[in-house]
């Protein structure tokens, strides 16, 4: 006869637990662990992180990159990253914005919104490197690779037990960011909604036979809005970083032809301001579509990042309006902690969501319309917004209000003071 002995069940308690290591999860680790309260943070990510070194790093022709804005400079700055970030970062000095076909167009300037750039292009590679030598020596726990089997509320917080393990983590607060349409979040009955705009985007890095002069180029055509962003130059020369919106199908066959129809069929797309196209990286092709978790807060429970809101890449606005939900979130975080209060408390989190409910609302609004409103081919609209695009370039305000927006100042400076 054989005999089975149970095995105790451990616990082990945190204040807050992150699902989800990525670039957003890492910052609110990392805003989190520079304020003065001592937090118990443990962070699961479903993927082995590899060994980060910085020292190591050697910039490759294919890396794909992210434009983070004014504003997410300003956070990272006050995570104590922006010096290391900056040494590989491409500088936007000028946006240039332009309806293909159509007359309109817009100049938006760095040195007329009285800053040093409008926004910085840097390689992920180089951003998950220094996030990850900074979270090495934070006071925050790190377990990966660790996937959520289970998730549920229990009386002062929430339980969560990982795959292939007997144990439980219970947390005060569980901050999902673990990507759009995260699995973690539908563990605990919350979804999104998903609004396929039937397009694909296609990302590539461009060699070009010109210096790009920190110049980041916004063209609309009939199909889809196209971008080329100022990369850092790769072995002296430069590159800009493409992301094409086409439709599905020819996205499709834009996937399938070979280097040289790719960048002929790009330089009659693009046109020729920044000279012959000489050379296309590795290309990667995603469907795009606005998808919108349908809640943010519960009691001891928030969805950022992605998990929240995945935007249309136009403008790229995705990760900097998520680093400025982290920055508030970690700010309401801390004042509660500080007072005394239960951070983890319904109203407290709402709270969070109520400040960051205008950026949200504006935000994806902006990038949702502008591809729509540049994709329609009446006359009447084209001349609307071709009027709109002239009137900017020749309107100081205008272009101020636009440039305020795209660094991610206007809702924040409404929203703080």
């Amino acid at each position: 006869m054989s005999t089975t002995v149970a095995t105790q069940e451990r616990i082990a308690s945190y204040d807050i637990v992150i699902v989800g290591g990525g670039m957003v999860g890492i910052s609110l680790a990392l805003l989190l662990a520079e304020q003065q309260h001592p937090w118990k943070i443990l962070l699961l990510e479903a993927q082995a992180y590899q060994q980060s070194n910085k020292a190591e790093y050697r910039p490759s022709f294919d890396a794909r990159s992210t434009a983070l804005s004014w504003s997410s400079r300003k956070i990272f700055e006050t995570a104590g990253l922006w010096t290391a970030l900056q040494s590989q970062a491409s500088q936007i000095k000028k946006i240039h914005v332009s309806d293909r076909g159509h007359m309109g167009l817009t100049r938006i300037d760095a040195q007329e919104a009285g800053v040093e750039a409008l926004g910085y292009v840097i390689e992920n590679r180089w951003i998950g490197s220094v996030l990850l030598e900074k979270l090495a020596t934070a006071a925050v726990e790190v377990m990966a690779p660790a996937r959520v089997a289970t998730i549920k509320p229990i009386k002062k917080g929430m339980r969560l037990t990982l795959e292939g393990s007997q144990d439980a983590i219970e947390s005060s607060l569980v901050v999902i960011a673990d990507g759009a349409n995260s699995q973690t979040a539908q563990k605990i009955g919350i979804h999104s909604d998903q609004q396929p705009y039937g397009q694909q985007g296609i990302i590539a890095n461009i060699a070009l036979d010109k210096p790009h002069e920190g110049v980041a180029y916004e063209r609309f055509t009939d199909r889809g809005p196209m971008a080329m962003l100022p990369l850092p130059d790769y072995q002296g020369n430069p590159r800009c970083a493409l992301v094409w919106t086409e439709p599905a199908k020819k996205a499709e066959q834009l996937m399938a032809a070979d280097d040289q129809e790719f960048l002929q069929t790009l330089q009659e797309r693009f046109g020729y301001r920044l000279g012959i196209l000489g050379q296309v990286g590795q290309r990667y092709a995603y469907p795009l579509a606005l998808t919108t978790s349908t809640e943010q807060v519960r009691r001891n429970l928030v969805v950022l990042g992605n998990a929240a809101h995945s935007l249309h890449p136009v403008a790229g606005q995705g990760f900097n309006l998520s680093l400025r939900d982290v920055a508030v979130l970690a700010d309401v975080l801390g004042s509660a902690r500080s007072s005394g209060a239960e951070f983890a408390a319904l109203e407290i989190l709402e709270s969070y969501q109520q400040q960051q409910l205008a950026d949200q609302q504006n935000t994806l609004l902006f990038s949702d319309n502008l591809p729509k409103l540049f994709s329609q081919n009446s006359s009447a609209i084209a001349l609307g917004r071709n009027s709109g695009l002239l009137a900017m370039d020749l309107i100081p305000g205008l272009r101020s209000r636009f440039a305020r927006f795209g660094m991610g100042l206007a809702t924040r400076e409404a929203g703080h003071g």
